[in-house]
């Protein structure tokens, strides 16, 4: 409320006799709020609030001008303590100190504020499941109206798993990893699939990340992500950010050291900087890297010298350049490799969730940790979403894709 009506509230209440009328608004509302914070089960409190709180009798003795406004405004305080959330405790106990009538009511009403938006979130995550179950229901729903007059609905469909289980059944393809092998930990995603039988999942994990490196000029999008497929896009923009700041810190702590990326505000600052050039990455590759190239040189010039550290050699310095210019190109081997394991770890999350896929992140990825923790969130979100619309749907298509003794594991979907 603005300032005017708590200034009008004072005049009422120090007028003689004092004018009771904008007091008893206030406690009207009052009472409505705490009303609406009880839950179904108390049903002692709220006869109490209703008593203490009688409408018709408040405004009897403020009608022979005895309204002790002072002390309703303590019931209320009392009556707070009760309902509050713990996150509020310290507000209302602030609140005890004020003597002032005026300024603790609107005191209170902050307050009331506050733990009227608990209430909110606390329903919305009790009514989450129901929530989420009649949106399931319901767009499956529209869905099946729209298979029913289209029967050809699902070619798109079908194609995209059929072609996920024969990239799951093609032999991997021989991609040295350059980089530090004993970082990463067990078998790659195409060694896992050569040795491992076809399964539901994994074919269904397959499709997944095989959308976020779909051709934006294939008009064959899976009918049933068509409504995810901006999202996805979104993800597939944010794991190539990724790619190329994961790189650019790779090859830049090769060239400064332990010490410089011991220092968790180098690395923080060398990350922001990286983040906000390398929005226009995609569009300007070549450009990007070579402003990138030239901040992150000079960063890691000026951060040796304040350390009292020796600079980089000449030939250091132009050799950090080239490499971190060279990671605008498709076939750098530093961001291939990176681009690989960030393509795990998305694969990991799908099986064994995000926070057990962060617990062994490949080599090359710890320092962008929070933001694949991000990025994989997202993504088994929407797939996990997705996987409960269409589930059904999914388990028809893959039935004749997988061997016989999968098919029992496909009524799982």
């Amino acid at each position: 409320m603005p300032s005017d009506f708590w200034d009008h509230l004072k005049e009422q209440l120090l007028s003689v006799p004092p004018d009771f009328s904008c007091a008893l608004e206030l406690l009207k509302e009052v009472k409505e709020i705490l009303l609406s914070l009880l839950l179904p089960r108390q049903t002692r409190l709220r006869s109490e609030i209703e008593e203490a709180l009688d409408m018709d009798f408040l405004h009897q003795q403020a009608d022979r001008g005895d309204l002790n406004v002072t002390y309703l405004s303590k019931y209320i305080l009392n009556t707070m303590v009760l309902l509050c959330a713990p996150v509020r405790d310290e507000a209302v106990q602030r609140l005890e100190n004020i003597a002032d009538p005026v300024r603790l009511l609107r005191g209170i009403f902050q307050v009331l504020g506050l733990m009227k938006m608990d209430m909110v979130n606390y329903t919305i995550q009790s009514l989450q499941p129901q929530l989420q179950e009649h949106s399931i229901q319901f767009e499956r729903a529209q869905f099946q109206e729209r298979l029913n007059k289209q029967p050809s609905l699902l070619n798109h469909t079908t194609k995209w798993l059929t072609q996920a289980a024969a990239d799951l059944a093609r032999p991997p393809a021989n991609c040295p990893d350059t980089l530090d092998s004993s970082s990463t930990p067990g078998p790659s995603p195409s060694d896992a699939a050569a040795s491992e039988p076809l399964s539901p999942a994994m074919v269904l994990s397959q499709g997944f990340l095989n959308l976020l490196i779909w051709d934006p000029e294939n008009e064959e999008f899976p009918e049933t992500l068509l409504m995810d497929r901006t999202r996805l896009q979104e993800l597939e923009l944010q794991r190539n950010h990724l790619t190329v700041l994961a790189s650019v810190l790779l090859v830049a702590s090769s060239f400064s050291g332990s010490v410089l990326f011991g220092s968790p505000q180098f690395v923080d600052k060398l990350k922001r900087i990286t983040k906000s050039l390398v929005e226009d990455f995609n569009s300007r590759p070549e450009e990007t890297m070579q402003t990138v190239s030239e901040q992150v040189t000079q960063e890691i010039h000026q951060s040796l010298k304040n350390m009292g550290l020796a600079p980089l050699s000449s030939d250091n310095s132009a050799s950090l350049v080239g490499q971190l210019q060279n990671i605008a190109k498709k076939e750098n081997c530093v961001r291939s490799v990176i681009d690989q394991r960030i393509h795990l770890f998305l694969k990991c999350c799908l099986v064994l969730g995000v926070q057990r896929s962060l617990l062994d992140l490949p080599g090359g990825l710890t320092l962008i940790e929070a933001e694949l923790a991000e990025l994989g969130q997202k993504f088994v979100s929407l797939t996990h979403h997705n996987q409960q619309v269409f589930g059904p749907y999914y388990t028809e298509i893959l039935k004749p894709l997988i061997s016989p003794g999968q098919s029992a594991r496909v009524e799982a979907l």
